[in-house]
């Protein structure tokens, strides 16, 4: 089951039932099954708040990964900050739709096993990323 909440910001305008579909097949392309996941939009404020709680980084984010899987059963609860997808889109010059899409993905695939901590990992997450937005056209999710 795949939740989308907002706190504290307007819910992004995404096509939930056919993010949902898409995510399901990135998914099954690891091998797994999926179980609970939320994603949870939030601002700034909230992502740097739960930073430095749980993670002691004081810094703004634009994702942060609660992962609870178990074996082939991903779960977990994807933070993201829009205000922060937002700066990130305006900074690259990229659609704003098109780079929280990015970040929804990064989310699942830190859930399927994806990390990102080195330059090597971060080269691979993009590769993957780049390999699942590929499939959006498939399911006609407007980019």
């Amino acid at each position: 089951m795949i939740q989308f909440i907002s706190e504290n910001i307007l819910m992004p305008k995404i096509e939930k039932q056919k993010i949902k579909l898409w995510i399901k097949e990135v998914i099954s392309l690891y091998d797994k099954k999926i179980g609970e996941i939320a994603f949870i939009f939030v601002n700034d404020e909230k992502i740097l708040e739960l930073n430095k709680q749980y993670l002691k980084h004081d810094y703004y984010t634009d994702i942060i990964t609660f992962d609870y899987s178990e074996v082939n059963l991903i779960s977990g609860d994807i933070f993201i900050s829009l205000d922060t997808v937002k700066s990130n889109s305006d900074e690259l010059n990229i659609d704003y739709i098109h780079e929280l899409h990015r970040i929804l993905i990064h989310g699942i695939l830190h859930l399927c096993g994806q990390g990102d901590k080195t330059p090597e990992l971060r080269a691979i997450m993009t590769e993957k990323e780049n390999m699942a937005l590929n499939l959006l056209q498939k399911h006609n999710i407007v980019v």
